[in-house]
């Protein structure tokens, strides 16, 4: 069975590079320009601005020495591999899905499979927090690379629920920001859950942020602007942070 995990979380590592080649229109479309640009920075109120998606790069980096750690001859049975290789594989497989799935303007498809990648995530890093890691590489290929997925696919999932509303539903400008700040609060419990079912995790809690805090830029300097809707984001980023400091405990890793 090690053997199969190992292999399976190769291939999907593979599935996703392919995956992540289309949704960068290396090989097919932009995310921005896929599903009739719904999805583009300025399309819903709770779209972060282009720059936010750099954190992809990292989380990419991160997945692929991940790969290269489970092959590692001492983590053949180790028991961080064991616990999270299949469902790294899955979360894998669920990312490159999701782009092919957009490619296809199947909207409402995407927010399944996001909802899926979002629950694959949050029983990993639990995982995680249940196996405290023993070395700062595990540390950093494990808990850095699967906290920051966490954090980010958090605020994404409301993006993608907002931009699929907004193909099918035309609402006034109070409501709209009504549900904008709502979705913020959302993120902000499922953080506040996390941190207090699993301890503090800085990277968790710095995706979620950074991406809170390139929605309010880019409501304030992109079309469609709220300040409602930048004010609400900030402070929940600045909460985000506080949350660590809240319940970081020193018998967790970070």
């Amino acid at each position: 069975m090690d053997l199969a995990r190992r292999v399976t979380v190769t291939l999907a590592e593979i599935f996703c590079v392919v995956g992540t080649l289309v949704g960068t229109g290396v090989i097919g479309t932009r995310v921005a320009e896929s599903s009739g640009g719904a999805l583009a920075a300025d399309a819903t109120l709770l779209a972060p601005a282009g720059p936010a998606f750099s954190i992809w790069s990292v989380i990419y980096l991160g997945l692929a020495a991940y790969t290269v750690w489970q092959w590692l001859p001492a983590k053949a049975t180790d028991e961080r591999a064991r616990a999270t290789g299949w469902l790294a594989a899955a979360s894998m497989v669920l990312n490159a899905a999701w782009l092919l799935v957009t490619q296809a303007g199947w909207i409402w498809v995407s927010v399944l499979v996001i909802l899926a990648l979002l629950t694959t995530l949050v029983l990993l890093v639990a995982r995680l927090a249940r196996r405290p890691a023993r070395s700062l590489g595990d540390r950093i290929v494990l808990d850095g690379t699967f906290g920051l997925y966490l954090g980010w696919v958090g605020v994404a999932t409301c993006a993608n629920v907002a931009a699929a509303l907004a193909v099918d539903i035309t609402v006034d400008r109070a409501v709209a920001e009504a549900g904008a700040v709502l979705a913020v609060l959302l993120v902000l419990a499922g953080g506040a859950w996390l941190a207090r079912s699993y301890g503090g995790r800085w990277p968790v809690a710095l995706a979620s942020a950074w991406g809170l805090a390139w929605i309010a830029v880019g409501r304030l300097g992109d079309s469609p602007e709220s300040v409602v809707t930048a004010v609400a984001a900030i402070t929940g980023a600045i909460a985000m942070i506080a949350l660590v400091a809240r319940f970081r405990s020193p018998t967790l890793p970070a």
